[in-house]
């Protein structure tokens, strides 16, 4: 196609430039993310060659990379990945269709990469121009079975063509290469053991090509061939090698412009469809615009075929050059989900967002929670507790009805029995958001009492009125449970307290329990820190979905700590850690996390603040700016950018991407929303009926609830009281230390948990409330007594 029609992402990089790293496998440095139509193959493209081949009818990849050589056979090689001379083109903007031209003085290597619509195949154009005495080599690197363990690999034949083949159990692939006549372009090739008789050893000790073995493994192993200085490759995929050459072959029986403008049609046709949110703000600076469509490009990609409404975190694995793993961020996490849904509402793709709310009500567990994570298909990978991956899907079913979009998807029964599981589990979660520690944070908070009340919408009574008493009970006791004051900290910085990063369960019953230390688990060595000691960036929240204004004093006071202890000022622009202390990141050296390292900044959470600015009144521009500035070059936002001095022997710079997961199909998302609510001038995904009830201001509760997972050790005088249990009782209570009981049944709440209200509205402060129960279903005591004291 003519070349005006191809759209810069930026100027070529010049030596020296930042994040470009000495070599490449399933790392995620500079990743341009590509999907594929009607395609189910996922793959992604860094620095013109193919990184992770990614499969999503078995979920995991399939090659670690697919490089290229230019050599002349007479001791001249350059292994292109290498080069630090590069440009970098999408087909049009929002399209995934990439060019990469690699510069050296004897050569340019042009590589244009595109899939095939119809077949499991990625294709990639070679063009080889300057000396007439090279010739270019592909390297590939297979992981069938998502493991570089037990794979095999032949050079064959295929009716009559030259097949690069290898096999693993019930995967299969193949790379075939034709030239402009159609015809088989293979010259010579190989196949290898990684390390010791692949392609890339081979140039290392010889200075150019001269094994040509027929076959090697089962191993870890590569394949290399030799084509012509014009050529079109066609990597194929399926459930044996025959099935994926099948399928490479007939790829190439048509033109490669024939395939790439495909490709652009498809994607040009999926944005107009968008409608007119996609074009976002039109008073946005022309590169945040380009960022827009280049995040709703990285969205869409990461959208499953197979599993309609799947979408995993990212198709990146952090630091994956350091690893051989199956999962990374090759898994669906329900909050990442979410937070990917409710971009795609901004973006206008209701369609996308209700499949998004249909794979997660076929994936809830009857209880009512999801999976921390989990394969596309739904097979569980980790399964901790996260309560707040219990709420978003009701926030998600709650904005596709606002906006009278849930197109008859029947969501009651989901967003009961996620209710109820918050209800019977809550408010302190086995981990927080960023998957590390128990206790009552901010944001898993804000996320549960959000879904209560917007989710209370949909049930009728008593669920409906449960859900909202325990609303209103929780967010009344946010700052009893999570706020810190008086510390040294707060002293030291001048504020009366702030809100904690995550405060220990037993401080629903003693505030006391805020001096516990709180493990930091991603450390070499745990600092010690209490839990009144440790700030996180989570409490925005609840600004961010209408519990607390931005202007509250708490809320400001914690803003200061947090700019003290969390804020880095980058050469892109500002960007936040996620909390003091954090070990999730490359080490002081560089060296890349391991399980242990140092906490870097991320720009998702300077979108998270860009939401806080919106709600002060202020222009978020700065932080989209800012987010823009760390992408990689090719509009790939990191999960994390570096900020401490420069490394460049290990191409870490200031303010730029590190080795952690690029694209993060969250971070994408943050941004899209926060331009979607700048133009709307509030959150786009606060929900109306939180908004409604609190309008930012903490509520008064008519009610206290003892729940068995959530023990309270007072109610305030005037206050009611519910004790929450989870089966059918008798409670047996007493105001006078047991010389007189009564007994209550309990009533069933509609959330599966069963309540009985002992009269107290009268009682004076200092009144104490002795309570034991029984279970009525099998007839248990319980042994133990509990008491409650009425205080003022």
């Amino acid at each position: 196609m003519d070349e005006t029609t191809l759209t810069p992402v930026t100027e070529p990089i010049a030596p020296g430039a930042p994040g470009i790293p000495p070599t490449w496998s399933s790392s995620s440095k500079d990743m341009v993310g590509c999907a594929l139509g009607s395609s189910r193959l996922w793959y992604t493209v860094g620095y013109g060659i193919v990184n992770e081949v990614y499969y999503p009818r078995i979920d995991i990849p399939q090659i670690r990379d697919l490089g290229f050589i230019v050599a002349d056979d007479k001791g001249f090689w350059v292994e292109v990945k290498r080069l630090r001379g590069r440009s970098l083109r999408t087909a049009a903007p929002g399209v995934p269709g990439v060019e990469v031209v690699h510069h050296h003085p004897r050569f340019d290597l042009t590589l244009r990469i595109a899939p095939d619509q119809q077949r499991d195949v990625l294709l990639i154009d070679v063009t080889l121009e300057g000396d007439e005495s090279l010739r270019p080599y592909a390297l590939l690197a297979p992981h069938l079975g998502g493991t570089g363990h037990d794979n095999r690999a032949v050079i064959d034949e295929y009716h009559g063509r030259r097949v690069l083949w290898a096999e693993q159990g019930p995967f299969g692939l193949a790379l075939a290469a034709v030239d402009a006549a159609q015809r088989d372009a293979w010259g010579r090739a190989s196949a290898g053991y990684v390390g010791m008789s692949d392609g890339w050893q081979d140039f290392k000790r010889n200075g150019a090509m001269h094994w040509q073995y027929r076959e090697a493994g089962p191993g870890n192993v590569a394949l290399m061939g030799e084509l012509p200085r014009r050529s079109t490759l066609a990597l194929g995929f399926g459930s044996s090698r025959e099935s994926a050459a099948t399928l490479a072959v007939g790829a190439l029986m048509q033109p490669f412009a024939n395939h790439w403008q495909a490709h652009i049609d498809s994607w040009q046709a999926w944005h107009a469809g968008c409608g007119q949110s996609c074009k976002s703000a039109p008073d946005l600076p022309m590169a945040l615009r380009e960022q827009f469509t280049t995040s709703a490009m990285v969205l869409r990609t990461h959208l499953d075929v197979t599993y309609p409404g799947a979408m995993v975190a990212s198709l990146s694995i952090p630091w994956g050059n350091t690893r051989n793993e199956r999962g990374g961020y090759h898994l669906v996490w329900p909050r990442d989900l979410v937070e990917c849904a409710g971009a795609l509402l901004a973006l206008g793709a209701e369609d996308k967002a209700r499949e998004v709310l249909r794979y997660l009500i076929s994936t809830q567990h009857a209880d009512g929670h999801w999976n921390q994570n989990q394969w596309l298909g739904g097979k569980p990978f980790w399964q901790a507790i996260q309560l707040d991956e219990a709420a978003f899907p009701v926030l998600l079913a709650a904005r596709l009805h606002e906006r009278d979009a849930l197109a008859g998807t029947e969501v009651t029964d989901m967003v009961r029995r996620a209710l109820g599981f918050i209800a019977r589990t809550g408010p302190a979660s086995d981990q927080d958001r960023w998957e590390e520690d128990a206790g009552v944070n901010a944001f898993t908070l804000a996320a549960c009492i959000a879904a209560l009340v917007a989710g209370a919408e949909f049930l009728e009574s008593p669920a409906r009125d449960m859900a909202r008493a325990l609303a209103d009970d929780w967010n009344s006791q946010i700052e009893e449970w999570t706020v810190a004051r008086g510390t040294t900290l707060a002293r030291r910085i001048g504020v009366a307290g702030y809100y904690v990063r995550i405060a220990p369960s037993r401080t629903l019953m003693d505030e006391e329990a805020l001096k516990e230390t709180l493990p930091i688990k991603n450390r070499v060595q745990d600092p010690g820190l209490p839990a009144s000691e440790q700030i996180g960036t989570d409490f925005l929240q609840l600004v961010r979905f209408g519990l607390r204004r931005a202007d509250d004093p708490l809320i400001i006071d914690t803003l200061k700590v947090v700019d003290e202890l969390l804020k880095v000022d980058t050469p892109s622009g500002p960007a936040w850690h996620r909390y003091n202390g954090d070990g999730y990141g490359e080490h002081p050296d560089g060296t890349s996390f391991d399980g242990t390292g140092q906490g870097r900044a991320w720009p998702l959470l300077t979108g998270e603040r860009g939401h806080y600015e919106l709600c002060a009144g202020r222009d978020p521009l700065p932080m989209l700016t800012a987010m823009v500035s760390m992408c990689g070059q090719s509009g790939m936002m990191p999960e994390q950018v570096w900020d401490s001095e420069p490394i460049p022997a290990r191409w870490l710079y200031p303010g730029r991407p590190t080795g952690s997961a690029m694209p993060l199909a969250w971070a994408h998302a943050e941004y899209i929303k926060l331009a979607a609510s700048r133009t709307l001038g509030a959150p786009i995904d606060r929900p109306e009926a939180v908004w409604k009830r609190y309008q930012g201001k903490r509520p008064p509760a008519t009610w206290r609830h003892w729940c068995e997972q959530a023990p309270i050790g007072h109610v305030t005088t005037g206050q009611r009281l519910r004790i929450c249990l989870h089966a059918p009782s008798t409670v047996q209570w007493s105001l006078d230390g047991w010389h007189t009981v009564h007994e209550l049944r309990t009533d069933d709440s509609g959330l599966g948990l069963h309540m009985a209200a002992p009269d107290i509205r009268m009682m004076a402060v200092g009144t104490q409330i002795d309570f034991s129960f029984r279970n009525d279903d099998v007839g248990v005591v319980n042994d133990q007594r509990y008491r409650i004291e009425v205080t003022g």
